[in-house]
């Protein structure tokens, strides 16, 4: 699983010309699932997520949490997030999970999304989206389940 996960200060989602998701402050979260993922793999991910302190305290340093500053959270699939463009000027997406296996883990995340941070919101699966937000810092990270749990 490939998360690119962005601090803002606003973000919202748009599907047709009608906004289906927005927030205030807090991450937006860019979600790509590939065929290996299961619903552990996406627990701990969320999990990581949503405990990284990446806000500002009191004296400037990132050191609080979503929880801290009572932030929002917008997810949206992406598939894209495993594109190959190792060959060509094509991308490929053959490691992108299909999309049955992408929809389950997308809507458990939700799920473990919504355990933490009552305010979650998000897109609509395989639907052609548009994101707008205003990134705050910047502050953009990007999460892969292989680099992060790899076995020591």
């Amino acid at each position: 699983m490939k998360i690119v996960l962005q601090r803002v200060k606003e973000a919202r989602v748009t599907v047709e010309g009608e906004t289906v998701g927005s927030i205030g402050a807090g991450f937006l979260l860019l979600l790509g699932v590939c065929d290996e993922d299961t619903e552990e793999v996406t627990d701990r991910m969320i999990d990581k997520v949503c405990r990284l302190r990446i806000f500002r305290d009191e004296n400037g340093k990132t050191n609080r949490s979503l929880a801290d500053v009572g932030g929002g959270l917008l997810v949206v699939s992406q598939f894209t997030l495993y594109a190959d463009c190792s060959q060509g000027n094509r991308p490929s997406f053959i490691r992108a999970g299909g999309p049955q296996l992408a929809e389950k883990l997308y809507e458990h995340a939700l799920e473990r999304c919504r355990s933490y941070v009552p305010e979650t919101e998000h897109g609509v699966f395989g639907a052609e989206m548009e994101v707008s937000l205003v990134n705050d810092g910047p502050f953009t990270l990007v999460l892969d389940s292989d680099t992060l749990f790899k076995k020591k």
